[in-house]
């Protein structure tokens, strides 16, 4: 007879590692909308208001319908992530729970806000005036910038954790809630989140728009609801690059090891040269890759002569493994190379809109930004990837071990394969749910949507009983 609990006997650490990239990597692509979409939507309900616009209004009026089914599956996944602290990391929140638990006490409160004010928001195109009504949407706005400020706040703790003081037991024993929130990781690392919100929320649902555009679509509507996100995403894309810059100037500061990984520098040197692809073999060799001379030094310290410290200057057990060096690295390069091509294609665009003053007809321009949405998300995902792979071995830089941290429970591999059924059953509903909203506005050209200041001449702001 097999041994039964043997069969069962599995490390936990890599199902719980898997568990959470799973539902991170998930939830992380509802975060932008979430931030960025009522943002787009204030846009085109502003210009409905101001100028009489029909088609901006039911566009604003759509937005918000699919900003409330995704708002309420993000409320689903990122549930499962707060529990998932507990659950798999059970001696993490039992040592730091009382100073990484401070932002995301902060962020419940944002969330409640953010969720009220959709509500209303909704609610209110039927009942209010519009200004008023308007109005309303704003404070969505600020609580998903707050909510993302508090969540990537405890990320940026993991990274640059301050603001505590241990005690004997290994315990936080005082916190500082003011030097847990703003830790030296902070302002890059939320700068960088939020902006990536807007760039990724801008180019997905400009790539909706853009396809149909493609398709030979090009109705007022359609433009519209092209130029408006598209203009978001290709205002926010450059301003990205730059806080990028400054995001890897600080890792190079205060992670070098996750540095190193970055550049795939495995021995410290200075004129040290930016390797495109190319990968770390077991013996701590880089092989293959196109290496740029001097670039990684002189983007590092503004000089070749910057000394960018190597993978063997760190003992192996404090530096993240071969593989994950690979993984950091491909990553990285993934990010800046996506990242470079979506600000090509917003100069392009303003290229385009600076020569015509509309919304591009060019089948190649279309086709590129079409595909810009899952760029942008690739990209995100990348930059994620190597904020928490780089960070390894360690899940509290410097303090705590993830082996340290995670579950003894063997059968956590369970809870995993739950999770994948319930995040395919969400995922299917929630493609089912969009579909039908979108059969339903296909199936007529206009809604009956009777509000006080609905898409009925001779004005959109007329006065409402």
């Amino acid at each position: 007879m097999p041994d039964l609990q043997g069969l069962l006997a599995i490390d936990p650490v890599p199902w719980a590692r898997a568990q959470m990239a799973f539902t991170l990597a998930v939830h992380i692509i509802l975060v932008p909308l979430g931030v960025s979409w009522a943002f787009i939507t204030l846009i085109a309900n502003h210009r409905a208001i101001r100028r009489d616009d029909a088609d901006a209004l039911e566009l604003a009026q759509r937005w918000s319908k699919v900003m409330a089914v995704t708002f309420a599956v993000g409320a689903v996944t990122g549930t499962v992530l707060t529990f998932e602290f507990g659950i798999l990391w059970p001696r993490f929140m039992g040592a730091y729970g009382a100073a990484f638990g401070i932002p995301f006490g902060i962020e419940g409160l944002f969330f409640f806000t953010e969720a009220i004010f959709i509500a209303i928001y909704i609610y209110g195109w039927k009942r209010l005036r519009p200004w008023p009504h308007f109005w309303t949407g704003v404070p969505i706005v600020l609580a998903g910038l707050g909510g993302t400020f508090s969540v990537v706040a405890a990320n940026s703790w993991m990274n640059q954790p301050a603001g505590f003081t241990l005690g004997s037991a290994g315990k936080v024993a005082s916190v500082d809630p003011m030097g847990v929130i703003f830790n030296r990781a902070t302002p890059y690392e939320v700068t960088h989140m939020i902006l990536a919100a807007y760039v990724v929320g801008g180019f997905l649902v400009a790539s909706v728009y853009a396809f149909s555009l493609l398709r030979g679509q090009h109705d007022r509507r359609t433009r519209i609801g092209f130029l408006i996100p598209f203009t978001v995403a290709s205002i926010a894309i450059p301003l990205q690059i730059l806080v990028g810059d400054w995001a890897a100037r600080s890792v190079f500061e205060d992670q070098p090891a996750k540095f190193a990984a970055m550049e795939l520098v495995t021995e410290t040197s200075s004129d040290v040269p930016e390797t495109l692809g190319g990968w770390m073999d077991e013996d701590g060799d880089v092989t293959g890759g196109v290496p740029i001379p001097g670039l990684a030094s002189w983007l590092s310290g503004f000089s070749t002569d910057t000394v960018i410290q190597g993978l063997d200057s760190f003992p192996a057990e404090d530096r993240p493994a071969t593989r994950q060096v690979n993984v950091v690295h491909w990553a990285w390069d993934v990010m800046v190379g996506l990242g470079m091509a979506l600000l090509a294609l917003a100069l392009w665009f303003a290229v385009l809109w600076w020569r015509k003053r509309d919304v591009s007809e060019s089948k190649w321009f279309l086709r590129a930004a079409s595909a810009s949405g899952v760029a942008a998300i690739l990209t995100m995902e990348a930059g994620w990837v190597v904020t928490e792979v780089g960070r390894q071995p360690w899940i509290v830089y410097g303090q705590m071990r993830v082996v340290d941290g995670a579950t003894t429970s063997e059968g956590v591999w369970v809870s995993f394969l739950v999770i994948l059924g319930v995040y395919a059953a969400v995922a299917t509903a929630t493609v089912l749910v969009l579909r039908s909203m979108a059969r339903r506005w296909r199936s007529s050209e206009a809604e009956a949507v009777h509000v006080p200041y609905g898409p009925r001449p001779p004005t959109l702001r007329g006065d409402a009983a």
